[in-house]
C-alpha cells in the first residue's frame, strides 16, 4: 500500500439545489474539484464513485418516520424543513442517500486494507442532523451513521470523531452522549449556532467522560488550536486507544469565511491533520476517514482542502 489515497466524489452531490444565496451550495465542490485538478495532489488521490447506503444503516442514526418525511418533502420540490437553513429539492433524499453511502463506501476501503486513509468530498453535510431533526443544512448524519457501522459492521468499540468546524457538532454528539463506543472531540466557536457545546458537557451514564468539547471565542488564531490538538486532544486520544478516527471537516473556521468570527489561516489545517495522523499512526494502524462539512468561502475553501489532504497523503514522508 504506497501513499495515495481514496477521493470519494460524485458530479451527483451537485444536484442537490439549494437556490441562489445559499452558502451550501454546488459551487463548493466544484471549486474544490477545479483546484485539485490543477495540483500536484492528483498523482496521490484515486477517485471513487460513490453508491446510495442501504437505509437499515440511516435507521441507526434517523427514524424511520423522519427518514420517510425527508423523501417525501424531497419529492413535493423545493421549499424548507425546520429552518429556513435547509433547503430541500427534489434531488435532495437521492443525494443523502448517496452521501452517507460515499462515506459508508469510504470505510469499507480503509478497513478492507485498499487504502490507510480516504477523504469524502460529498454534500449535504451533516454534524447538525438530529434523530428527528433537519439542522444547519444537514439532513442525514453522515459521520455519526459511518460511526455506528463500524459499531455493527466491523464490531469495534473504540471510535474517535474528531470535529473541527467552526460550529458545534451538535447531532454527532447527541448521537452518541451515551455511548463509550465513540469518543466525540469537537472544537468551535462560541458563542455561534447552535448554541451548544460547552465544556461541562461531558456526556452521560456510560458515556460519561467521552465527550469533549473545547469551545472557543471570537477572534482565536492558529496557535490556539494547534495546541490544543497537539496537547489536549492528544493526551486524550492516546488515552483512549481508538481503533478508528473518522473526522467532520468543516473548513468555515478561516479568517476569511463569511458566517465565523474564528481567524484560522489555511495553513493550520495541514497542522492539525498531522496530529490526528500522529494519533491514528499510534492507535489504528492510520485508519482515518474524513468527511467534509461546512466552508463558505469559494476562493479559500479549496486552499483549506488542499492543506487537508496534503498532510493525509504525505504525512508519514514529511515526518
Amino acid at each position: 500500500m504506497d501513499n495515495k489515497i481514496l477521493l470519494i466524489y460524485s458530479d451527483e452531490y451537485l444536484k442537490h439545489d439549494t437556490g441562489g444565496g445559499h452558502p451550501e451550495n454546488h459551487e463548493r465542490l466544484k471549486s474544490i474539484i477545479s483546484h485539485l485538478s490543477g495540483s500536484e495532489l492528483m498523482k496521490y488521490l484515486i477517485i471513487s464513485e460513490p453508491e446510495p447506503t442501504p437505509l437499515k444503516w440511516i435507521m441507526e442514526v434517523h427514524s424511520e418516520e423522519y427518514i420517510s418525511s425527508i423523501k417525501k418533502h424531497s419529492e413535493e420540490g423545493i421549499h424548507f424543513i425546520d429552518s429556513l437553513d435547509n433547503v430541500i429539492s427534489r434531488e435532495t433524499y437521492r443525494i443523502s442517500l448517496l452521501a452517507v453511502g460515499g462515506v459508508l463506501n469510504a470505510v469499507d476501503s480503509v478497513m478492507e486494507d485498499k487504502f490507510r486513509k480516504a477523504f469524502c468530498l460529498i454534500r449535504p453535510p451533516g454534524h447538525h442532523a438530529l434523530r428527528d431533526e433537519a439542522m444547519g443544512f444537514c439532513f442525514f448524519n453522515n459521520v455519526a451513521v459511518a460511526a455506528k457501522y463500524l459499531i455493527k459492521k466491523y464490531n469495534l468499540s473504540r471510535i474517535l470523531i474528531v470535529d473541527w468546524d467552526v460550529h458545534h457538532g451538535n447531532g454527532t454528539q447527541d448521537a452518541f452522549y451515551d455511548d463509550p463506543k465513540v469518543f466525540y472531540f469537537s472544537i468551535h466557536q462560541h458563542p455561534l449556532y447552535p448554541g451548544s457545546g460547552m465544556e461541562s458537557e461531558i456526556g452521560r451514564g456510560k458515556g460519561k467522560g467521552f465527550t469533549m468539547n473545547v469551545p472557543v471565542p471570537p477572534g482565536t488564531k492558529d496557535d490556539t488550536y494547534i495546541r490544543v490538538f497537539s496537547e489536549e486532544l492528544f493526551l486524550r486520544a492516546d488515552d483512549y486507544n481508538p481503533q478508528f478516527i473518522l473526522i467532520s471537516a468543516g473548513f468555515d473556521a478561516h479568517k476569511e469565511d463569511p458566517i465565523a468570527q474564528i481567524l484560522l489561516s489555511e495553513n493550520v489545517y495541514g497542522s492539525i491533520t498531522d496530529v490526528v495522523c500522529r494519533i491514528a499512526d499510534k492507535c489504528c494502524e492510520g485508519k482515518i476517514v474524513s468527511v467534509l462539512e461546512g466552508g463558505y468561502n469559494l476562493k479559500f475553501l479549496p486552499v483549506c482542502v488542499a492543506e487537508h489532504l496534503k498532510s493525509l497523503i504525505l504525512f508519514k514522508e514529511n515526518r
